[in-house]
């Protein structure tokens, strides 16, 4: 798998507080919930913290004093504060969980919108697999940031304020003795984040990588079995997930040496209250229940701070997370409408190529002053060897990208003032490898145009010449396509296809390769709908079977981002150049496989006589 094209964004390598606040912004337009259950946990954290002084009072003024009317009273409202405290935990668990998944919503849709937008170049150089996993795993890791982790956070910081105060209000000696614990915790913590930020970087970078191997091995599982690379993708993912394992063992060695650490630091406090504590109770400073209560909130502080370390490690692999969020959904497309954009009112005009250059990569261009005049209705073919730049001109044209230098006109206005959407809405395109969406054959032909109705669906595919295979289906329209279009042959896609750009009713027409990998009755068919859908209309084809243009009105040779020859298909031959050539080969090859395919039929037909 190749690696991601900005190698995870060398994201900060300090905790970043920015990325932080933004994700709380977003969290604050659900402000209603979020304030809601944090209430709700902070007065649990009250709660617990008060209980722990009634069972001061439960010693010291009902079983040390021997007063059964204080110890009953004592007891009925200690009860009374487990009653509360169930109420508020449903309500933070409801609110908490309700605001995590309109939290995931809200950022799974901000990154669908900008996918949406982006440009074709995006997705050439960015890897399904980072794509997925800021989808999938990186929201959900945020959305827990928002709720779980600032629920816990909240618990914590309440939980020790208030247990704080009550030591203060029971004896300030002994609680400047745990005081004195909050500025060591604070040093180990800081001495911690650096190292367990970086491993978990290193964990989801790894993981990114991950993804995309995954989704390269499930799509590509017919050329891996076919080519027995079985044994040889084990070795490599192996190799990738012993290295996250090890940056995730890094990580998680850390984050568990932390909590050891607050223990001891914890457990001498406590013996120093056992001791001090002890002494005050001989010089009347301090009673039994007091005592109790202390080695209680020094125990009671212990939690939330362990809770406290867990949570900074897990909020670390968050902020990672966010950071690669909103590196997607601050990406601008390299293609996008000008300020003073304005609609297209047709594409039926005259298309100009004015010296276009354009190159995917600086350094190697792939068309140079490129210049072609096309006029209305016209049907360009256009031919010559791989990466000799057809695609890329037919690319340009959609707009998919713009060119590096030079301009492309539409009815003599430059394509750039026009909005990208009027642009994209009045072209059709049939490419060589047919897409198709899970779902049924009647709903991937309406994709071409939604509001179309069953009879016009039902006619785009009689032009297309996909109906006679439709109606011999089973459930006929109505028969699933499967992911991808997996249930259907290619020709059968690559016919649904064409019954989807007859539906659109596109001004420029775009097909590119759409008959080099079918059958030659397939091939008939597709040629028969791109007659019918081509007529009228401006058209550009891209062709590997040559047989398939000979109606072209032009056929261009492109060699090297230039036109090498161009003319109809009995110009070119009586030309006898380079299209000649190209053409008597295949000719010659088409021949030879008819010629064999014959005698193969004939020993067959021999030999059963």
């Amino acid at each position: 798998m190749s690696d991601l094209h900005f190698e995870e964004e060398d994201f900060h390598s300090q905790f970043n507080g920015r990325t932080l606040m933004r994700v709380l912004r977003l969290a604050a337009n659900h402000w209603r919930m979020l304030v809601g259950f944090l209430a709700c946990i902070s007065a649990v954290a009250l709660i617990e913290s008060y209980r722990t002084y009634l069972g001061k009072q439960l010693i010291d003024t009902g079983v040390v004093a021997g007063d059964r009317g204080a110890l009953r009273a004592v007891a009925i409202l200690y009860g009374s504060t487990f009653v509360l405290q169930s109420l508020l935990v449903f309500g933070f668990i409801y609110l908490a969980g309700v605001l995590g998944e309109r939290l995931s919503y809200d950022l799974r849709k901000a990154m669908f919108n900008r996918l949406q937008e982006l440009s074709l170049s995006y997705f050439d150089r960015t890897p399904l697999g980072w794509i997925m996993s800021r989808v999938t795993s990186d929201t959900s890791r945020v959305a827990d940031l928002v709720t779980w982790g600032l629920l816990d956070i909240t618990w914590a910081f309440v939980s020790i304020v208030t247990a704080l105060v009550f030591m203060l209000a029971i004896n300030w000696q002994l609680a400047l003795i745990v005081f004195s614990i909050i500025p060591v915790l604070v040093f180990i913590a800081a001495q911690f984040k650096k190292r367990i930020l970086v491993e978990y970087r290193q964990v989801r970078k790894l993981n990114s990588k991950i993804t995309g191997t995954y989704a390269e091995s499930i799509n590509g599982v017919r050329v891996i079995k076919a080519l027995r690379r079985e044994e040889a993708n084990l070795d490599e993912f192996g190799g990738l997930t012993e290295t996250m394992y090890n940056a995730g063992y890094r990580a998680a060695w850390l984050s568990a040496l932390f909590m050891p650490v607050v223990e001891v630091i914890s457990a001498a406090a406590i013996a120093a209250i056992a001791w001090y504590g002890g002494w005050q109770t001989r010089v009347g400073g301090l009673t039994i229940g007091g005592i109790q209560a202390f080695v209680g909130y020094v125990t009671f502080m212990l939690w939330p701070v362990l809770d406290l370390a867990r949570v900074y490690a897990e909020m670390q692999h968050a902020i990672a997370s966010a950071e690669r969020i909103f590196s997607l959904i601050d990406e601008q497309p390299q293609v996008r409408d000008r300020a003073d954009a304005v609609d297209a009112e047709t594409l039926a005009g005259e298309i100009v190529f004015d010296q276009v250059n354009f190159a995917y990569d600086p350094a190697k261009p792939v068309l140079k002053d490129f210049s072609l005049r096309v006029k209305p209705g016209e049907t360009i073919a256009l031919v010559g060897a791989t990466g000799s730049g057809k695609s890329t001109i037919v690319n340009l044209l959609c707009r998919f990208y713009e060119p590096t230098s030079g301009r492309i006109l539409i009815n003599g206005r430059d394509y750039t003032e026009l909005t990208l959407h009027s642009i994209h809405s009045r072209i059709g395109m049939v490419l060589q490898t047919p897409h198709l969406f899970s779902g049924s054959i009647r709903d991937n032909i309406r994709y071409g145009r939604l509001n179309a109705t069953d009879a016009e669906v039902e006619a785009a595919a009689q032009l297309a010449g996909a109906h006679t295979f439709i109606s011999a289906l089973d459930d006929g329209y109505s028969s699933e396509v499967g992911e991808g279009g997996n249930l259907l042959s290619l020709g059968q896609k690559q016919l649904i296809s064409l019954a989807r750009a007859v539906l659109a009713q596109p001004e420029l027409f775009i097909m590119d390769e759409a008959t080099s990998s079918v059958d030659t009755l397939t091939e008939a068919l597709i040629q028969q709908g791109m007659e019918t859908l081509m007529r009228g209309r401006t058209s550009f084809v891209i062709a590997h079977r040559l047989s398939t243009i000979r109606r072209a009105d032009r056929i261009l040779v492109i060699d090297a981002g230039r036109i090498l020859e161009q003319g109809s298909h009995a110009e070119l031959i009586q030309a006898r150049g380079y299209y000649y050539q190209l053409y008597t080969r295949q000719f010659r090859e088409d021949r030879a496989r008819e010629l064999t395919t014959n005698d193969d039929m004939a020993q067959l037909v021999a030999s059963a006589a």
